[in-house]
């Protein structure tokens, strides 16, 4: 049955409203980055204003925002590679071995809130000296990446028919050599779905950066609060550094979207 177009309005406006709704925080930070704080307090100026990118001047070239971002690119990337390496294992092993009770205790460390870690965190590697260092974000932002690498390739390692690695078993090959030459090859599109996620939600990381990083270990989302004074907040410069956060991030997701999907969705059935 087709549609009616009563429904046919409602589904447009609705999506046109669900679609406003998440772009204008969007469309009002980048255009705040464009212009003077004056301006952004003036009403009267809200569409029609004389961009500017003094903003964006200022975020790169005086708050020091490039070493930032290499930070955030050396963080993320590096949290990723060491998930990917210590999680593909064992969610293989979960998967092939049915170890159901390690798979819940991943899952139970995917729903435990970070901040509920930090305090302890902090003080064991205070007394280790870390604190302040990239070895303690890399490590805390692996709290947020294996498990989710783990949860994800456990559904894309179960979907794999197992009689392939039995028929390597058979000419020879150990468990070992058919994970590697086998199982591997065929999961690279879920391996890319978990990488990209596992960047960025580790270039988004905002709180175990603020604690247990310093001046010279600043990733990007801390570096914005810079801009956050006691007596003012530098508006305009706020919004140009969440806009030089967000848009790499947004841009990336656009061109792998498909990737992602197609990943997501090859680890959803089974066979």
């Amino acid at each position: 049955m087709r549609p009616s177009p009563a429904y046919r309005v409602f589904r447009v406006a609705a999506l046109v409203f669900v679609m406003l709704a998440l772009l204008a925080p969007l469309l009002w930070m980048i255009s705040a980055s464009l212009k003077t704080n004056v301006d952004i307090y003036d009403p009267g100026k809200a569409l029609a204003f004389s961009p500017t990118l003094d903003n964006y001047a200022k975020v790169l070239q005086q708050a020091n925002y490039v070493e930032f971002i290499v930070n955030s690119l050396w963080v993320a990337f590096a949290a990723t590679v060491a998930s990917l390496i210590l999680g593909l294992p064992a969610a293989y092993s979960m998967s092939r071995f049915n170890m159901r009770k390690s798979a819940l205790v991943v899952l139970m460390a995917r729903v435990i809130p970070g901040v509920s870690l930090l305090v302890p965190w902090y003080y064991v590697f205070s007394n280790l000296r870390m604190v302040g260092g990239f070895g303690v974000l890399i490590i805390s932002h692996m709290f947020v990446s294996l498990p989710l690498i783990v949860y994800i390739m456990m559904g894309f390692f179960d979907s794999l028919p197992a009689e392939l690695e039995e028929a390597a078993l058979v000419d020879g090959l150990t468990h070992i050599g058919a994970f590697r030459r086998i199982t591997l090859p065929l999961s690279v599109p879920g391996i890319a779905t978990a990488g990209i996620l596992s960047f960025i939600f580790s270039w988004n990381n905002f709180m175990f950066a603020l604690v247990l990083s310093d001046a010279d270990t600043k990733t990007l989302p801390v570096a914005i609060f810079d801009f956050v004074g006691y007596a003012s907040i530098d508006w305009g410069g706020l919004m140009a550094a969440a806009t030089v956060v967000t848009l790499p991030i947004m841009v990336i997701a656009l061109f792998v979207q498909k990737y992602v999907v197609s990943g997501l969705t090859a680890g959803a059935t089974k066979g």
